[in-house]
């Protein structure tokens, strides 16, 4: 029943590229593996690691098929390299942007690091982005314990413009972006650099806006928007601080698109790992639950005692399951 309810049912072709991708890492075998399928069977071999290519020939997300390849890659035998190619500022997806600002130095306290180098940004609707993503393996992952907020200390961004688009539009998205975190946080000093992507490292035509704000702790916590034909630019950099002002407002650690790309990390990491997080949304509660059906990790989910009642805050723990790297 993969995405039965979906609009478009079973698999998208950035769910099959990366399927494929896992295949390729540990010589398993895939039945079922083509667009629109619903029921796969998936034998996994042994985890090689080594260079491989994953490309959704769309504008299907580049993140997404990383955060399928890594939990694999983690306890593979050897270093791996992936190109990762298709949509890298994509709809309905963490934006690379993301990926790379607030994604990696957090999931990096796991104790292990990446490099994700991105050669060509590709936007809606032909993709054409490739992203380079070189790994090492580990022998187990730590926990993580990201229970204390602090107070912002900076807030910055970067607003972009590709292709056929004016400088212009970038200034006004990071622009309307300001004004409009300034009513909330007046003494902070706000930093969102508009950019035009050179036109040898991008695709088509696109725009967008990612704006991270930091705390004393070293949480990170983000909103973003991207623009598209007949949207406004300033309306574009309102919903990304919009949606950042919503993230900081619950006073948890991460923010909802962390949120449930930490769950299977924390599912294998050993020992007990615990995340304070904003409302659960219903990508948390299916991570959850597949997690501890794959992994035997157990999870619990408590409102948080210690603050406002008013505030929609929640303690993620998670008993690890302890993976470890046969390997190595």
């Amino acid at each position: 029943r993969i995405r039965a309810g979906r609009s478009q049912p079973g698999l998208r072709p950035q769910h099959l590229s990366g399927l494929e991708i896992i295949r390729d890492l540990c010589d398993g075998k895939l039945n079922g593996g083509e667009i629109g399928s619903t029921e796969i069977t998936f034998t996994p071999g042994k985890i090689k690691g080594g260079t491989h290519i994953a490309d959704t020939k769309t504008a299907g997300s580049v993140c997404l098929l990383m955060q399928v390849a890594m939990p694999c890659v983690l306890f593979a035998a050897s270093p791996s390299e992936l190109h990762l190619k298709g949509g890298t500022n994509a709809e309905m997806a963490p934006q690379i942007d993301y990926t790379v600002m607030v994604f990696k130095p957090i999931v990096e306290k796991f104790n292990f690091t990446f490099n994700c180098d991105i050669k060509r940004r590709g936007y809606y609707p032909q993709g054409g982005g490739e992203v380079v993503v070189q790994m090492s393996p580990v022998k187990e992952l730590s926990p993580i314990n990201l229970t204390e907020r602090g107070t912002v200390t900076k807030i910055y961004g970067r607003a972009f413009v590709a292709g056929a688009l004016p400088i212009k539009l970038a200034k006004d998205m990071s622009a309307a972006a300001v004004r409009c975190i300034r009513r909330e946080i007046r003494d902070l000093y706000i930093n969102i650099q508009p950019v035009r992507e050179p036109d040898d490292q991008a695709v088509g035509t696109g725009s967008g806006i990612i704006i991270v704000a930091e705390t004393s702790t070293g949480c990170l916590l983000a909103g973003s928007s991207l623009g598209k034909r007949g949207k406004n630019a300033d309306k574009v950099g309102i919903e990304a601080a919009e949606k950042l002002l919503q993230n900081l407002k619950h006073g948890g650690t991460v923010d909802e698109s962390l949120q449930d790309q930490l769950i299977i990390f924390m599912a294998l990491a050993k020992g007990v790992s615990r995340v304070k997080s904003g409302p659960i949304t219903l990508h948390t509660q299916t991570a959850i639950h597949f997690a501890e059906q794959l992994t035997k990790a157990k999870f619990t989910v408590t409102k948080s005692e210690e603050d406002d009642p008013s505030n929609d805050t929640y303690i993620i723990e998670c008993q690890g399951m302890g993976m470890i790297n046969p390997n190595l």
